[in-house]
């Protein structure tokens, strides 16, 4: 698995142009990328996620509870990113890679979750959720 398309840094890195383009024009790519990146699905996200699903959730949970709810719920929908990928022309789904890519997924909307209390706003999910995503763009742009 360590170096097959069932690993993500090798599918996602595989599908990086990096090695043939300019230092010049990565950096140009990059910007146009990161910036929607940390802007749209942060703020889109956070709204959805951590206030209307867990909103919704929590009329009829404690908290927390409605909080594991919305991040399963996240990490189902991201199953698009890597879980389900496209390869030599047709659809695979990848059971064990999907498993601990929902896994990952579900702490991470955790941590929003708790950036969300701890900031006492959902811009706190917002921020760390750019962060994040910024983070992974620097990753897949400058280190795969």
């Amino acid at each position: 698995m360590k170096n097959t398309i069932s690993n993500a840094f090798v599918y996602i890195g595989g599908n990086n142009a990096g090695d043939t383009i300019s230092n010049s024009d990565k950096w140009i790519y990059y910007i146009i990328a990161v910036i929607p990146s940390m802007i749209f699905s942060p703020i889109g996200e956070e709204f959805l996620y951590r206030g209307v699903i867990l909103g919704c959730f929590a009329t009829s949970m404690n908290d927390q509870r409605a909080s594991y709810c919305e991040s399963a719920a996240f990490a189902l929908t991201h199953i698009a990113h890597f879980g389900l990928i496209w390869y030599m022309g047709g659809w695979e789904f990848l059971i064990i890679p999907t498993f601990l890519w929902i896994i990952s997924m579900f702490f991470v909307s955790q941590v929003f979750y708790r950036c969300k209390i701890i900031s006492d706003s959902i811009w706190g999910a917002v921020t760390a959720h750019a962060g994040f995503n910024a983070a992974m763009m620097t990753a897949i742009f400058f280190l795969l």
